[in-house]
């Protein structure tokens, strides 16, 4: 029972350390330009072509490029005047995702069976 306890303490911890990969990935805006972004060139595109492509205003886009940037999903570069987005996921970041949902999936898998199907 101690141990479960440990497990579940660390995984609140590894919880914590994703909230904001989880926060800018929940969110169903960012996710559409997320897969607009995977359809731009490779050099990123700028605010006022995500614009474009799609229903959003320029403040808007780069509102949500800023918490993709916040979680390490997107990053950025200036090129005089103007500041191109394009996705490069921080590799620590998805990892300790997916480490949490490797331990989830532990865990879970040590817990008793409580589907009730052992009582018929």
């Amino acid at each position: 029972m101690e141990h479960m306890k440990q497990d579940i303490s660390r995984l609140q911890y590894e919880f914590k350390e994703c909230q904001k990969l989880f926060t800018a990935l929940g969110d169903e805006t960012r996710q559409y330009l997320l897969c607009v972004l995977l359809n731009c060139d490779c050099q990123g595109s700028r605010v006022i072509e995500l614009a474009e492509k799609t229903h959003l205003s320029r403040p808007a886009i780069s509102h949500h490029m800023q918490i993709l940037k916040d979680a390490g999903i997107v990053k950025s570069r200036k090129d005089g005047t103007c500041i191109y987005y394009y996705l490069d996921p921080d590799k620590q970041k998805i990892g300790q995702m997916e480490h949490l949902f490797s331990e989830i999936k532990r865990i879970a898998g040590q817990a008793p069976d409580r589907s009730g199907t052992d009582r018929l």
